[in-house]
This record gives C-alpha cells, sequence and structure tokens, in this order.
C-alpha cells in the first residue's frame, strides 16, 4: 500500500471534526483560564501585593494549578474537551512539563521522572537562554 492509498483510505474512514464546536469550547476554556488569572490578579492585588507582585502570584497559583490538574489526570480530561483553549501559555507549557513526568514515574526518579521532565522544557530553556545570549550581544553593540 503507498502513502497517497493509507491517505485516502484514513480519509474515508475518519469522522470529521466538528470546527465550529471545537472553536466554541477553545474560546470558553481559554477565556475562562485568563478570566480566573485576572479574578486572581484582582484578588492578590486587593490582599496588598502591587500589580507586579500580584501578576507573580497568579503566574504561581496557575502553574501550580495545572501540574496538580495534571498530576491528577483532570488537565488531559478538559483539554480533551476544550482543545486549543487548554494551551493558554502558562498552564499549556506547566501541563508539558508534567505529562512527561507523570508518564516515565515507573522507570524511577532520575531515568524516568527526572530525564523526561525536560523533553519539553529542554529545547525551550536552550533556545531561550541562546536567543537571549545573542540578543545581549546585538544590544551591546548597538549601544557602544
Amino acid at each position: 500500500m503507498t502513502n497517497q492509498d493509507y491517505g485516502k483510505l484514513v480519509d474515508e474512514h475518519a469522522k470529521p471534526s466538528p470546527m465550529g464546536k471545537d472553536l466554541v469550547w477553545a474560546f470558553l476554556v481559554g477565556g475562562a483560564i485568563c478570566t480566573i488569572g485576572q479574578g486572581l490578579s484582582n484578588l492578590y492585588q486587593n490582599w496588598g501585593l502591587d500589580k507586579e507582585q500580584a501578576g507573580t502570584a497568579v503566574s504561581v497559583t496557575l502553574i501550580l494549578a495545572a501540574a496538580l490538574l495534571t498530576g491528577l489526570g483532570w488537565f488531559d480530561k478538559l483539554a480533551k474537551h476544550a482543545g486549543a483553549g487548554t494551551l493558554v501559555p502558562i498552564t499549556g507549557f506547566a501541563n508539558a512539563m508534567v505529562s512527561p513526568a507523570v508518564e516515565f514515574k515507573s522507570e524511577g526518579l532520575v531515568t524516568g521522572t527526572a530525564a523526561k521532565l525536560f523533553t519539553v522544557a529542554g529545547p525551550v530553556l536552550v533556545f531561550g537562554i541562546s536567543a537571549s545570549v545573542i540578543y545581549g550581544m546585538i544590544l551591546c553593540l548597538f549601544q557602544a
């Protein structure tokens, strides 16, 4: 069977995706996550934190919540219905960090959890740090 034949076979048997419903779910869940973040920011500011400190507290809270929900298996259930709505950057990244660690915990603490924890974060960190170093060098060259 050729790749084209296989592609046709898959297309014949695949259910069409309900794009309208998927878009609405993604919008509602992503909006809800952002609304929760704004509500937390307002709450933390009412508790006496300044805007910058409240932003940090919101980030930590959303990361903790996403990691906890991932560990309990609830984040994946939500993502199944919400699709891209759960990819709001901070919660999506937290899920991407915790998922491999949970999946490979049976292989041990070092070779499973610790090693797999950086399968997603590793490239992000490498390219993020590299880009910041290059940006800093360019900035130094143009300021001199």
